[in-house]
């Protein structure tokens, strides 16, 4: 029999941020650890997920999902191996999808633990292309947007897990134009030669992003995939053309703003070009995992949709890898990895 440690580490958020979180909110804080009782399983997490929408639990504020509660571990997707079971359906050497992130061992219910397979994809995908963020990229572009062939498409946030996703499903699908936005040449040049995008710019440089938008799309656009908010959105409702859909998924613009942030000063063009801007939440969309895992897994066997990682290794840099993600400084999904 295995034999079990008998301490791990979670992450802790000790004080809710003003502004920019910065590291003296946090702490690693050591638990103990023991077999798992009648229904649970033990995990040793190997990867760890974080994720823009982690900012917002850290305000104490109503929201879609609760509050990231103070002196207590945090939460977020993880993926690991069970070490010891105390239910049927799962066996010790089983590999699981959850959600007690931040953490090295994770003691939980087993309903709430979903077996994935290392032969069918590299663990860490189940946390980025072939999991939540791909799932939204998905669902929020084929049914909150309502894609069809033939559109054209702009993503802002666009060498993100979800953004770099949105463009290549987009492009797979026939899309007539897939625009990207990014913040640095490297991502821009990744967009354009890697992901197959027909146009992509860099939203730091000094012409705004409306004007680069419409030298990138001069025609005008029929889907946005928002990733940030703030001035993308209201470029993005100045080039949508008459009937234009737009799926709100982020602002992550404007996660770290003290005073509110105003809102686009265009809004009236959403009423004459009869606009639809709908928000997603991935949750909403559970009715498509099978279907979602069946043709992104096609694509991606076939070499036909590629995806990237930013690997951070090592529990006690958690924390860095998140404000890193925050800051902008992944190229696709950023991944905390805690060994094999």
């Amino acid at each position: 029999m295995t034999t079990l440690p008998t301490t791990g580490r979670a992450w802790h958020l000790v004080r809710r941020p003003h502004g920019w979180p910065v590291p003296e909110d946090f702490a690693l804080v050591e638990f103990p650890v023991t077999e798992p009782a009648e229904g649970r399983i033990l995990v040793r997490n190997l990867h760890l997920s974080v994720d823009p929408y982690m900012r917002g639990r850290m305000n104490d504020v109503k929201s879609y999902i609760p509050a990231f509660e103070l002196d207590k571990p945090m939460t977020g997707g993880a993926v690991g191996e069970v070490i010891a079971s105390n239910d049927e359906r799962f066996a010790v050497g089983d590999h699981v999808l959850h959600d007690l992130g931040w953490r090295d061992y994770a003691d939980l219910k087993a309903d709430y633990a979903t077996r994935v397979s290392a032969e069918l994809a590299p663990l860490s995908t189940y946390l980025g292309v072939l999991g939540m963020p791909g799932l939204t990229a998905y669902a929020g572009l084929f049914e909150v947007a309502s894609f069809k062939p033939g559109d054209a498409v702009f993503v802002s946030g666009a060498a993100g897990a979800v953004g770099s996703q949105v463009g290549q499903m987009a492009k797979l699908r026939g899309a007539s134009r897939v625009i990207g936005s990014a913040g640095s040449a490297d991502k821009i040049k990744l967009l354009t030669e890697e992901y197959g995008f027909d146009a992509a710019f860099d939203y730091k440089d000094e012409a705004p992003v409306a004007q680069q938008l419409r030298e990138a799309a001069p025609q005008g656009i029929d889907v946005y995939f928002d990733n940030v908010g703030g001035e993308h959105l209201e470029a993005a409702i100045s080039s949508l053309n008459v009937h234009g859909r737009a799926t709100l998924c982020g602002a992550i613009s404007g996660y770290n703003d003290t005073e509110p942030t105003p809102g686009p000063r265009n809004m009236m063009m959403i009423i004459g070009k009869r606009l639809r801007l709908t928000g997603v939440l991935v949750a909403d969309h559970a009715d498509l995992q099978q279907q979602f895992v069946e043709e992104v897994s096609g694509w991606i066997r076939s070499g036909e949709l590629k995806y990237s990682e930013t690997v951070v290794e090592g529990l006690e840099n958690n924390v860095e890898a998140f404000l890193g993600m925050l800051r902008g400084a992944n190229t696709g999904k950023m991944i905390v990895s805690l060994g094999a």
